[in-house]
């Protein structure tokens, strides 16, 4: 069963009564047709989300030994539409060849650098930092920020589901990439966290 087939009609009608009334409502009347179009198109979306949740944490972990700078590179190609334009500076330090599912590991870089684009896009310029630690012998790897931050008095919300720490006003995204992201971190034995302050940007470790 389709779960986006019943949200596709509501979009799809509400766009035709829209057209076909458009002279006769009030701004009052279109604002409503607006609000049920977006709130459709926002649930499909949430949707989609659940469903790569759902099915990440399905797969298996097919480990190999990745580059893991090939990874990095490949998702910042990905990302190269929501770059254009902008005033990036992105910094990438050594990184090693690890042991992991490479598919899965570029859900997390993926996810990651989105964040840092999108979080930082009122900073000239934005500064993305990629790169590696090493806590007690342990490799740690990071993506950090000079964005808008976060308060970390609400960390423990980052990577539930729909969870959101600034307004859907302010940055779309619908609250599930955060949570896929420790997912396949977890299923690779490894753990993940955030350092934040308001105002003055992110990091994001994980092993």
């Amino acid at each position: 069963h389709d779960l986006r087939a019943p949200l596709r009609h509501i979009d799809a009608f509400s766009k035709i009564l829209l057209d076909q009334v458009a002279g006769q409502v009030n701004d009052t009347g279109r604002r409503a047709l607006d609000r049920i179009r977006y709130g459709a198109q926002q649930m499909g979306r949430m949707i989609d989300d659940l469903l790569e949740f759902s099915r990440l944490g399905r797969k298996e972990v097919t480990r190999r030994h990745t580059d893991l700078r090939s990874v990095v590179d490949e998702s910042l190609e990905l990302l190269k539409p929501s770059m254009e334009g902008r005033d990036i500076d992105l910094r990438i330090g050594p990184l090693p060849s690890i042991d992991c599912d490479p598919s899965l590991l570029q859900h997390v870089t993926v996810n990651l650098l989105s964040n840092a684009i999108k979080f930082t896009r009122d900073k000239t310029p934005a500064i993305i930092e990629i790169g590696q630690i090493t806590d007690r012998e342990i490799p740690v790897f990071y993506v950090r920020d000079n964005g808008v931050g976060f308060d970390m008095r609400f960390a423990d919300k980052l990577f539930g589901i729909f969870q959101r720490l600034h307004r859907r006003e302010d940055y779309d995204g619908v609250g599930v990439g955060l949570a896929t992201v420790q997912r396949i971190v977890h299923k690779h034995g490894g753990r993940i966290w955030a350092d934040s302050e308001t105002g003055k940007g992110t990091g994001f470790y994980f092993t």
